[in-house]
């Protein structure tokens, strides 16, 4: 049971579930909801309801049962694999396919289609829920993906993605004409302040990020770009493109709610180019990821309407 406590003040007026999702950042506000009515909140030791308004004098404490990990079970899910040896895997992931275990996908993910493939060959650094997984990329993001077979190279490669000497390409299709050859975003990128699914610039309580970005192709209405990053948020290159006015085309959480391509199915954004240096030969090696089939049609389609 993992207890956390805070003091309201500042924030007299607000109700107790809205207060506690803006602190407890990996919680979500239903689930703070539910702890409420379990009365695992109390507000100065007495139990509260979800609606209750706070004086900005309280101090709250927060009861958070321990999480109880599923069994994570092999699945015989074909892969795209890229590269293999005994330390690493470089995977082709496709779109829609999750890349680990969460809250509503338990199976079909890519850390079950791992567990099939290599038994019991992976890193337990990022625990059971993680076997391998030493960086994430979205489920409707496609492209190379770096997995760790044993501690040593998690290690390695976990500090090369911490100094940022990995090095990581994306393409990706935006909305409207990017005038500029080429630019850099350098912006902090945080928790949205009123949506938590959703990150943001943000100056305040925002990480360091930055995106480079050069023009492929232009097409009147859209633009094609690769992407180089510097570092790697949450939704760095979703959110970095929408804060110049450029959104991702299909990303319907940070641009237009309709896609105007029935065809495209989330963001058009593929992690073409990972380059790292070897955790055991000490050697720099660099993979690319094929573009997907849809990506290629659609260039193919904007190609024919310009």
């Amino acid at each position: 049971m993992e207890c956390r406590e805070f003091t309201a003040e500042g924030f007299a007026g607000e109700r107790a579930d809205k207060f506690l999702s803006l602190q407890l950042e990996d919680v979500s506000r239903s689930y703070i909801q539910r702890l409420i009515k379990d009365k695992m909140v109390l507000v100065n030791g007495i139990s509260i309801k979800a609606n209750y308004k706070l004086n900005g004098q309280e101090q709250i404490t927060v009861q958070i049962p321990d999480a109880v990990e599923p069994d994570i079970l092999p699945e015989n899910i074909p892969l795209d694999i890229l590269y293999e040896d005994e330390d690493i895997l470089i995977v082709n992931k496709p779109k829609g396919m999750v890349v680990h275990p969460a809250a509503g996908h338990y199976s079909g993910t890519l850390v079950n289609a791992l567990l099939y493939h290599c038994k019991d060959s992976l890193s337990g650094i990022n625990g059971v829920m993680r076997p391998g997984i030493v960086h994430r990329i979205d489920m409707d993001t496609t492209g190379s993906l770096l997995v760790c077979k044993n501690d040593d190279a998690h290690r390695k490669l976990a500090q090369q993605l911490k100094e940022h000497s990995i090095r990581r390409e994306y393409h990706a299709i935006v909305y409207g004409n990017i005038s500029q050859d080429e630019g850099i975003i350098d912006a902090p990128i945080g928790r949205h302040p009123t949506d938590r699914k959703k990150m943001s610039v943000n100056y305040k309580n925002g990480k360091s990020a930055v995106t480079h970005f050069y023009v492929m192709e232009r097409f009147g209405k859209y633009t094609y770009i690769r992407c180089r990053l510097e570092t790697g948020r949450t939704h760095q290159i979703r959110v970095h493109m929408a804060s110049i006015h450029h959104p991702l085309l299909g990303d319907t959480v940070y641009g237009p709610s309709k896609c105007p391509f029935s065809s495209v199915k989330g963001q058009v954004l593929h992690a073409k180019t990972l380059g790292l240096i070897h955790p055991s030969t000490g050697e720099y090696m660099e993979f690319d990821a094929h573009l997907p089939e849809y990506f290629v049609n659609l260039l193919e389609k904007l190609r024919n309407q310009t």
